[in-house]
């Protein structure tokens, strides 16, 4: 693997991992907003809205801090891709329908006037770290994984050699 486009993967894998874990730590504590946040795009039914909001600071959590670390770091990055296009498509789909509300991505959520100006901003964002989890996702591995200590690769016999011969 180029060296650069490794620590470049490093560089997103610490990034993406480092706004899911502040994003996840400011709404765990408030769960009655974060149930509010979900709620104010009006996308899922209200008993699906609440899980969503109970769940989703923990789950933001889980995956920036396996990023953070690189632990199963690829599962993580496409989790992580998998939440940011929900959000994009969410965020979008407010503006279409001329919903102005707080994202909520950091906190907070809910009806805000004049929220809409911000969404392209939102939308931008969003859109950087789905491709910085993309980046994560397709390399096998970054410097200073733990995934490095825990998964490491044995060379494999070439076909045919006899038993303990490496390729």
């Amino acid at each position: 693997m180029n060296r650069t486009l490794a620590w470049v993967g490093l560089l997103a894998r610490l990034v993406t991992g480092g706004v899911w874990i502040v994003a996840g730590a400011l709404k765990i504590t408030e769960p009655d907003a974060s149930i509010a946040a979900v709620r104010a795009y009006q996308l899922l039914p209200s008993s699906l809205a609440e899980a969503v909001g109970l769940a989703l600071p923990a789950v933001e959590v889980v995956i920036g801090l396996a990023l953070v670390l690189g632990v199963l770091a690829r599962g993580a990055a496409v989790l992580s891709a998998v939440l940011f296009l929900a959000f994009v498509i969410g965020i979008a789909s407010v503006w279409a329908r001329g919903i102005e509300i707080d994202c909520g991505c950091f906190g907070g959520g809910g009806a805000d006037p004049g929220a809409s100006s911000a969404y392209p901003w939102e939308i931008a964002r969003d859109v950087a770290l789905l491709a910085a989890s993309v980046l994560v996702a397709a390399l096998r591995r970054t410097p200073l994984a733990l995934d490095s200590l825990l998964f490491v690769r044995r060379p494999v016999p070439a076909a045919g050699a006899p038993e303990g011969a490496e390729n």
